[in-house]
């Protein structure tokens, strides 16, 4: 088993590791949308995801993995109403994969935060 961290404040606050490879799998946490080089939050909710994105696409190719392995993802949103301005990131981002997807509305730890992506890879 492999844990992988990306440097994150929370990861060691919060006592997680940003992704754990055993196997073929790979088991991405929940990603907000901080720029980590920056720990800078935009304001935008499709930005938020993007950077999402940047967070758990970087992580899967330290493990091996690419976008196109993601079987699996989750979204949370704190609103519904955030679905029509991130709709396009999401289907962008997930075109290769297809993955099985949940979208879950509830709060997220800090109020800046809008947006947290879950994945989970398979390399076979």
């Amino acid at each position: 088993m492999r844990r992988i961290s990306t440097g994150s404040p929370f990861e060691t606050a919060l006592g997680y590791s940003r992704a754990v490879v055993k196997g073929p799998w790979c088991f991405v946490s929940g990603t907000t949308g901080y720029d980590y080089t920056t720990m800078s939050m935009p304001e935008s909710a499709a930005e938020q995801a993007r950077n999402c994105f940047t967070t758990i696409f970087a992580t899967l190719a330290e493990a091996g993995f690419a976008p196109a392995d993601i079987v699996r993802v989750q979204y949370t949103i704190t609103d519904p109403a955030l679905v029509d301005e991130i709709a396009p990131v999401l289907g962008d981002a997930m075109k290769d994969a297809l993955p099985a997807a949940t979208m879950v509305v509830a709060g997220l730890i800090r109020p800046e935060m809008k947006v947290e992506i879950e994945v989970t890879a398979l390399k076979e």
